[in-house]
């Protein structure tokens, strides 16, 4: 029985220092995050955070943890406008193609010259 103690004691540590280091990558990544910090104060963190890590991350949570999550989700908000951008930008049709587009419809019939024109112009500016 002293086996499944041991494992069972094993897992909850483990788990219990990956959690510890994946908030003490949050800290530190939002202390090179944040621009509104001083950069003495972001260096007290950072020797705090080296001698006293557990204390340090558990002061720095509960002082900053709202500005945390607004500076996270501004992050998350920069990368999804970003990729949207890229995409809209690589996706739109070039002024030629869409130049091309309107003299089909213009031989087709579908529009009149008039109405092409106008396209053309738009394509262009």
């Amino acid at each position: 029985m002293t086996n499944f103690w041991d494992i069972l004691y094993l897992m909850a540590s483990s788990f219990l220092f990956v959690a510890y280091l994946i908030i003490l990558f949050h800290v530190v990544l939002d202390l090179f995050r944040d621009p509104d910090l001083a950069g003495g104060y972001k260096v007290l963190w950072l020797i705090g955070l080296v001698f006293l890590p557990f204390l340090t991350a558990l002061g720095y949570v509960l002082a900053r943890g709202r500005g945390m999550a607004q500076r996270q989700q501004a992050a998350l908000q920069r990368a999804r406008s970003d990729t949207e951008a890229y995409i809209r930008e690589v996706a739109a049709k070039s002024p030629a193609e869409q130049i091309g587009d309107a003299k089909a419809l213009l031989d087709a019939g579908t529009i009149s010259q008039g109405e092409f024109d106008r396209l053309k112009q738009k394509a262009l500016a």
